[in-house]
């Protein structure tokens, strides 16, 4: 099976009749990723109009701006750089105060057989508030989480300095969003660049790495399906 690689701006955007969301489906069946589904919302000044998670666990990602999620009538900060859990159920809308656009990236992911709440649910999860994890020379946090409550899904933000680890493979579906810096993914002998935008999707098994090709640190926004620990290998190349 091979990856991925997508420019959230080549995507055309939906709007709904009186919503403030602009929402591009960046990787979902088309790229043949069939478990996971990777969005990124704008939302404008506002209020957005109601949406529902219907059953899957909805893990979202606050990229720039800042403003309020309403939880089932419960609000909820919202800044950059904050992990959102919603469970399949529930229902929320967006307030944006402005002037600047709201980014959000979300990820959806078949919710479990048992929809009941799981134990220590949170809502938001600071990135800021997170430990960080090594594996190698590159550093991650995760956000949402089992402990917060998501049961099918790992979300979390990595950090990867100039150059790149040997080609690698998981056994997980991964889903991943630059936030920042420059750089390139190599996988099944292709190299494409990627930037702030670009949307990737590696499924398991696929001989992959990602390269900073700049100076400074290539940020990125991952989410793995099944949940479990980013920094697991099934495979390395030469090993």
């Amino acid at each position: 099976m091979t990856g991925a690689v997508i420019d959230e701006a080549a995507v055309a955007g939906r709007r709904a009749e009186d919503d403030t969301a602009e929402t591009r489906l960046t990787i979902g069946a088309t790229q043949g990723c069939e478990r996971l589904e990777q969005r990124v919302t704008r939302y404008a000044t506002g209020r957005s109009r109601s949406r529902a998670a219907g059953d899957r666990e909805h893990v979202l990602f606050v990229v720039s701006g800042a403003g309020r999620l309403d939880l089932d009538g419960h609000a909820h900060a919202l800044a950059a750089n904050t992990g959102v859990y919603v469970a399949p159920g529930e229902r929320y809308e967006v307030d944006n105060d402005g002037p600047e656009e709201l980014v959000v990236v979300e990820v959806t992911v078949p919710g479990p057989a048992d929809p009941g709440p799981a134990p220590g649910r949170q809502v938001t999860v600071r990135l800021d508030d997170q430990p960080v994890h090594w594996a190698g020379e590159r550093q991650f946090r995760l956000l949402v989480d089992t402990p917060v409550g998501c049961r099918g899904a790992t979300q979390f933000v990595g950090e990867i300095p100039t150059g790149h680890a040997p080609p690698h493979s998981h056994s997980y579906d991964e889903v991943v969003y630059v936030i920042a810096g420059e750089g390139a993914v190599h996988m099944a002998d292709i190299e494409e660049p990627i930037g702030p935008g670009s949307c990737v999707y590696l499924p398991p098994q696929l001989l992959h790495c990602l390269e900073n090709t700049g100076e400074a640190t290539l940020r990125v926004l991952g989410v793995i399906q099944p949940a479990g620990d980013p920094g697991s290998k099934a495979a390395v190349s030469g090993r």
